[in-house]
């Protein structure tokens, strides 16, 4: 138990007061030594809880184990046998909730801090240019096609390439990555490092056709005519939800998703290189309490806001957010306005917002989802100056592609029903995984989506005779 007495070791990271004033990456990541000795206070179980606790199935302490050798190439070569993602599942996906939460150390000391041990190995790889050895199969002479080049997509499409299917990825961006490269600012996820990811992902010979809106410009159908054997859909949930309050149409009043998609994809923050329209305000408001409230109140930071307050209706123990960027959005004096709601945009004369009224909350009873109901409190009515207001409190499935594809059946939500192993829908060679499944979820979870669907739509497509 020497092993448990050696500190969780911290991540450097940006000051505050600096990485206010740029879109550069926040963590900083491991140098060698703090990554092996992170590594070394692994305990490599016998029933190994990490594994179990990973949804692509990562062999965590074999990855681990090489770091402690100084073997990273063998550590990548490992993360990556079931993870092609691996710079950016080191960064935003919420360990702290999954392996690390079962980490056996946890129990008494601080859990080994597996994300940031991927990422050290990720980016090791890539500073030495020394690319993991990927295994694949001869060709099968089946075609996949993958709808969205998402984390799910992206998914799916290596592991069919690596089991020989010739794959094709149509993404309706004119960027392959999905809400990695839309939604995530650079400051958490440089979209160099997306770009890294996507070429390996290339290199395993899928093709990736951008500017492709699937529902559209063709369909389903169009794609089996093609002579496809079987299709994944991973088009997320990119329909924006509003609050439904007077004034939400008043001018720069952003969705989370305008509001981030213009920073991020159109290159807003590299203005004035880039000249992508965006109110740069001065008094900004988000409405939020998750990962993008957070993602946008911090973008609003960096674009030269003077105050920035985050309005949510519950306490900050409620908050759906991981602790780290709440954290961070602390630390670069955003400011809570918690046990808080919305109910009314005041715009000016041009019909510009220029204030919010609000009502404070109390906390009921728990609702459906487990965390206590807010509740208004009669008369508590306030308003917050604004002259930029972004609404960030979630998703809706978009119903393009679904209504152009008879035979494939989705909930009251208007989310595609699937088997929960295989990810089958309703339609025969269809599948489907990720937020157009679950709704809005993390990234590592639809990549376990995508693996599950890869294996099923392997066995369904070997199952049948070779067309081509």
């Amino acid at each position: 138990m020497a092993k448990a007495r050696t500190p969780r070791q911290k991540m450097p990271h940006q000051p505050p007061d600096v990485r206010r004033g740029n879109f550069d990456e926040v963590a900083l990541g491991y140098d060698d030594e703090t990554a092996v000795l992170e590594a070394s206070r692994c305990l490599n179980c016998k029933n190994k809880p990490c594994v179990a606790g990973c949804p692509v199935e990562i062999d965590i302490p074999g990855f681990i184990s090489r770091i402690c050798e100084r073997d990273v190439a063998g550590a990548i070569g490992i993360i990556k046998e079931a993870n092609c993602l691996p710079a950016i599942c080191g960064r935003v996906c919420p360990q702290e909730a999954q392996c690390e939460v079962v980490c056996v150390l946890g129990k008494k000391s601080e859990p080994v801090a597996i994300g940031r041990l991927e990422r050290y190995a990720a980016d090791w790889e890539s500073e030495h240019g020394a690319a993991a050895r990927i295994e694949q199969a001869p060709p099968t002479g089946r075609r996949a096609a993958v709808v969205g080049s998402g984390p799910g997509g992206l998914t799916v499409a290596a592991e069919l390439a690596r089991r020989g299917h010739a794959v094709t990825v149509f993404e309706a961006f004119h960027k392959p990555g999905g809400v990695l490269v839309y939604g995530i600012p650079e400051f958490r996820l440089p979209k160099s490092i997306v770009e890294r990811e996507v070429e390996f992902v290339k290199s395993l010979g899928v093709e990736v056709r951008t500017n492709v809106v699937v529902g559209r410009t063709l369909t389903i159908d169009d794609l089996f005519e093609q002579g496809y054997d079987a299709v994944f859909v991973g088009v997320g949930a990119g329909l924006p939800s509003f609050l439904n309050i007077p004034g939400e149409n008043s001018l720069y009043v952003y969705s989370a998703n305008e509001y981030l998609t213009r920073a991020n994809l159109m290159k807003a923050y590299l203005h004035p290189v880039y000249d992508t329209p965006l109110r740069r305000g001065k008094k900004v408001v988000v409405v939020g309490g998750g990962n993008v409230a957070m993602d946008s109140a911090r973008t609003a930071v960096r674009l030269g806001a003077e105050e920035v307050r985050l309005v949510y209706r519950r306490s900050r123990v409620e908050m759906p957010a991981r602790a780290e960027e709440v954290e961070n959005a602390e630390e670069e004096g955003i400011i809570f306005e918690l046990l808080t709601n919305p109910v009314r945009v005041i715009p000016d004369e041009q019909q510009r917002v220029k204030a919010v009224e609000c009502i404070r909350m109390e906390l009921g009873e728990p609702d459906d989802s487990g965390r206590r109901r807010p509740v208004p409190i009669p008369g508590s009515e306030f308003q917050i100056e604004t002259d930029t207001f972004v609404v960030a409190i979630g998703n809706r499935a978009n119903p393009l592609l679904t209504k152009t594809t008879p035979g494939m059946d989705t909930n009251q939500w208007g989310y595609i029903i699937t088997d929960p192993e295989t990810g089958q829908t309703t339609r025969e060679g269809v599948y489907a995984g990720g937020d157009i499944v679950t709704g809005a979820a993390t990234v590592i979870l639809a990549m376990g989506a995508g693996l599950r669907c890869a294996r099923a739509m392997h066995e369904y497509m070997t199952a049948k005779p070779v067309k081509h």
